[in-house]
C-alpha cells in the first residue's frame, strides 16, 4: 500500500510538472486528489488493513496529499509568472516614444459671438432673461398682438406639438413672462437669448434652427432716441467703433413704430461693394417701440410707461463679424471649420 501511495506521488509530481496552464494543473488535481482519485480510494480502503499498519499508511497519505498540493500551489505561481512575462514582452511600451499631444477644445463660435453680445448688453446694464423653447400659443403669438388667424403669422411658419403648444418662433414670449411677473414694476431691462425654431428650408442663409437673442427696455419717458443710442453702442463695441447706424421704417405686429436696423458695411465701409449691394449698409437685427397692446396685456399702463424691443440672429452677427458665407457650417461639428477659432 505505501509503495502504491509513493508510486501515486511520483506520477502526480511529474504531470504537475509537466502542466503548461491552468487548466491542465486543475485536472491533476481532480484525478488525484478529488473525491474519486486514486488516494482517497486508499484512505477509504484503509479498514482493510492491520491494525499496526494503518497509523503509517494514514500519515503516508496525508503527506502525500499535502506534497501535491504544495506543488500545485508552487507550479500555478509559476505558470502565472510565465504568462506574465509572456504578456510583458507582447505589449511591452517603448518608454523613448514621444507622447500623444492632448488637443484642448476652444469655444463654438456661436458660443463666443453670445458670450460678446451679453457682455455689451450687461455693460449698459441689461440682465438677462431665459424662458422655455416648448411654448404656448399664447405667450408666443397672441401676448404680442398676433391673435389666431392674424395674417402676420403667416411670415413664421412653426413646428407645431398640439393646436396650442409648439417650439417657439422667437424670444420674445420671455419678454412677455418677464414683464408679467414684475407685475408692472419698472426698469425692465432684459435681454433673452436662446434657441428658436421655424420651418424654414436650410440653406446657406436660412436654418430651421437657430439662435437668437431679444432685447426689452421699459420705463417711463423711453423714446426711439433711447434705442437708437444703445443699438449704435452695440455696433460699435461689437463691429469697431467706427461705425454707424440707421434704421429704416419696417412693420413688426408687436412694435409700433418699427425699424429695421443696419450697420455702415463692415467691408468697405460704407462706400459700396458687393456684400452690401453697393448701398454701404448691411442689415443685422428689427427693432421698434413696444406696441401699447401689449404693454397693456402684460400689466403696465401704455399712458405711463414706454420700451423699446429689439433682435436679432446670433448667427447672423456672428457671420458678418467672421466673414463666414454659410450658416450650415455651424452645425456640422467640421474640425476644420472650427479649429479656425481657437485663438479669437
Amino acid at each position: 500500500m505505501q509503495d502504491k501511495l509513493l508510486a501515486l506521488r511520483d506520477e502526480a509530481l511529474a504531470q504537475i510538472h509537466a502542466a503548461q496552464e491552468p487548466r491542465q494543473l486543475q485536472e491533476v488535481k481532480v484525478k488525484y486528489l478529488g473525491k474519486k482519485g486514486p488516494i482517497t480510494e486508499v484512505l477509504r480502503g484503509m479498514g482493510a488493513l492491520p491494525a499496526e499498519e494503518r497509523p503509517k499508511v494514514g500519515q503516508l497519505a496525508n503527506d502525500i496529499r499535502r506534497q501535491i498540493e504544495q506543488a500545485l500551489q508552487a507550479r500555478a505561481v509559476e505558470l502565472e509568472q510565465k504568462q506574465l512575462e509572456e504578456r510583458l514582452k507582447q505589449e511591452k511600451v517603448d518608454v523613448t516614444l514621444p507622447g500623444r499631444p492632448v488637443h484642448q477644445g476652444a469655444t463654438h463660435p456661436l458660443s463666443g459671438v453670445i458670450e460678446q453680445i451679453e457682455d455689451i448688453f450687461l455693460g449698459m446694464g441689461f440682465k438677462i432673461a431665459e424662458g422655455p423653447e416648448v411654448e404656448s400659443d399664447y405667450y408666443n403669438f397672441e401676448a404680442l398682438n398676433l391673435p389666431k388667424n392674424h395674417p402676420a403669422r403667416d411670415m413664421q411658419d412653426s413646428f407645431y406639438i398640439t393646436e396650442e403648444i409648439l417650439l417657439r418662433t422667437h424670444t420674445s414670449p420671455v419678454q412677455v413672462r418677464t414683464m408679467e411677473e414684475m407685475k408692472g414694476k419698472v426698469p425692465v431691462k432684459i435681454i433673452c437669448p436662446g434657441k428658436v425654431f421655424r420651418r424654414d428650408t436650410d440653406d446657406a442663409t436660412h436654418s430651421h434652427q437657430f439662435m437668437q437673442i431679444e432685447g426689452l427696455y421699459v420705463d417711463e419717458g423711453i423714446s426711439m432716441s433711447d434705442l437708437k443710442g444703445i443699438l449704435l453702442q452695440f455696433a460699435r463695441e461689437m463691429f469697431g467703433q467706427d461705425q454707424e447706424i440707421r434704421l429704416r421704417p419696417s412693420f413688426f405686429p408687436f412694435t409700433e413704430p418699427s425699424a429695421e436696423v443696419d450697420i455702415s458695411c463692415i467691408l468697405c465701409g460704407g462706400k459700396g461693394c458687393r456684400v452690401c449691394k453697393d448701398s454701404g449698409w448691411i442689415e443685422i437685427l428689427g427693432s421698434g417701440m413696444v406696441h401699447p397692446w401689449v404693454l397693456k396685456r402684460a400689466g403696465y399702463d401704455p399712458n405711463k410707461y414706454t420700451g423699446f424691443a429689439f433682435g436679432m440672429g446670433v448667427e447672423r452677427i456672428a457671420m458678418l463679424k467672421y466673414g463666414i458665407d454659410d450658416i450650415r457650417h455651424f452645425y456640422t461639428n467640421d474640425g476644420r471649420f472650427l479649429h479656425q477659432f481657437q485663438r479669437i
